[in-house]
């Protein structure tokens, strides 16, 4: 009796123990896909006009261009003060200048305006693969609920079934008293 009562019980630990390492292969096969997609991104693609509009947006919104631009502006606007009439390419109210700023920010816009989108489109990219890492986070937990109510729901039948076998003893050591 007690041989069989042994084998009964190694044989519902193998099962647990059985349904414990499908859980753990389900949850590594979930993970995987999501890891990889997190450890090897899809490679970014650029066009050549994407990466100059890139380089241009990047160039504009430096410190260096506003310098640049300031200083060349200052020069302009001395040497036309500055030289005799004839001389001046673009004399007083800078008509030609006003024309080269207008057109400078006419063509600069929509190319800072293409980097932003693709800044956008990149930023989406993060935030998918920080919704893929909770993901991965969640259905983590999730299998370790599923882990320790399977361990909790088997350590509860296993003390029922040691309560019935401690009865059956009891009930065999204790004849009934009429």
């Amino acid at each position: 009796m007690e041989k069989k009562h042994f084998k009964e019980i190694m044989e519902k630990s193998n099962e647990s123990m059985t349904k414990l390492h499908e859980i753990v292969r389900q949850s590594i096969e979930e993970e995987a896909l999501l890891v990889d997609r997190l450890v090897h991104p899809p490679k970014e693609v650029r066009s050549e006009g994407q990466k100059i509009s890139d380089k241009v947006a990047r160039f504009g919104g430096s410190w260096t261009f506003i310098i640049v631009f300031t200083v060349l502006l200052i020069l302009w606007i001395i040497f036309n003060s500055n030289v005799p009439a004839k001389e001046q390419f673009d004399p007083f109210p800078f008509i030609l200048m006003n024309l080269a700023l207008s057109c400078l920010a006419a063509s600069q816009a929509p190319i800072i305006m293409m980097s932003q989108n693709r800044q956008e489109e990149k930023d989406r990219m993060r935030a998918e693969n920080d919704y893929m890492v909770n993901l991965k986070a969640e259905l983590e937990i999730r299998s370790l609920h599923q882990k320790m109510d399977m361990l909790l729901q088997e350590q509860i039948k296993g003390l029922y079934e040691s309560q019935e076998d401690q009865f059956k003893l009891i009930t065999l050591l204790c004849p009934k008293v009429d």
